[in-house]
């Protein structure tokens, strides 16, 4: 059986070293978790506005004159009212998937009394409606009036892009709908509109469904400054328990 010496005391060098790199984690996990702070607080205040402007009264939808101002944080879920005449002529189909299965989004533009254009997404359609085929009813047609909640223009996917020259469409691209139908003035943001009052016809749906837009915020900030903080709190204790060590090794030497 040997004998096992304790160890010497680690070097000036090891110990500067082990001290900087105990110095940049900690503070690297601190930065961390004060970052998440300030998201999670940023966070629930956007849910807090979304939520106001979803459930607001609708109020006139942005004229050509705000059109330069619309962004995601100033306007989008916002409460809106339109009125005008659709152009089903122009409709367009975007893929999608729901709750109700997969079919397609109606994209019709609606063109107002000042002849600017504003794509509404009169809602869902299953992937066999007659409409497809252009055999069903187009809609309201005449002055019409709906609601709903302003959208901004979605960017392209990763994996599927829209092919205007084979009418296959995967994105509520309001730039490249508006292209391949030859709309001008059109808005740069989309409406979802509201679900109509009557949703079924003879216990079936009535289609398209409106109503549909799904408002989900995703909210792990907690769980992340949690984590952060966490691993700052075993960087501090690991480097007291360094620094006890190294004084027992030193007084006992």
């Amino acid at each position: 059986m040997t004998d096992e010496s304790p160890r010497p005391p680690r070097g000036p060098v090891a110990l500067t070293l082990l001290t900087l790199l105990g110095v940049l984690l900690f503070a690297g996990f601190v930065a961390l978790g004060t970052w998440q702070v300030y998201r999670l607080g940023w966070k629930r205040d956007l849910i807090t506005r979304v939520d106001a402007r979803v459930h607001a009264a609708p109020t006139p939808a942005p004229g050509a004159a705000e059109w330069g101002s619309i962004t995601a944080q100033s306007a989008e879920y916002r409460h809106v009212q339109l009125q005008g005449h659709f152009l089903h002529d122009q409709q367009t189909l975007v893929w999608t998937a729901t709750d109700l299965g997969s079919g397609f989004w109606v994209m019709t533009p609606l063109q107002e009394d000042d002849g600017s254009i504003v794509l509404v997404n009169r809602g869902f359609v299953p992937a066999d409606w007659c409409g497809i085929h252009g055999t069903c009813a187009r809609g309201p047609d005449g002055e019409t009036s709906i609601t709903g909640l302003l959208r901004i223009s979605e960017p392209p996917r990763l994996f599927r892009h829209n092919d205007p020259a084979r009418d296959s469409w995967y994105t509520r691209n309001v730039a490249d709908i508006a292209k391949a139908r030859g709309l001008g003035r059109v808005a740069p943001y989309f409406v979802d509109e509201d679900a109509a009052p009557g949703t079924l016809d003879r216990g079936k749906p009535a289609w398209p469904q409106g109503g549909l837009t799904v408002i989900a915020f995703p909210n792990n900030h907690l769980s992340y400054l949690i984590t952060w903080y966490a691993l700052a709190l075993m960087v501090l204790g690991a480097g007291i328990y360094v620094g006890r060590d190294e004084y027992r090794l030193r007084k006992t030497g």
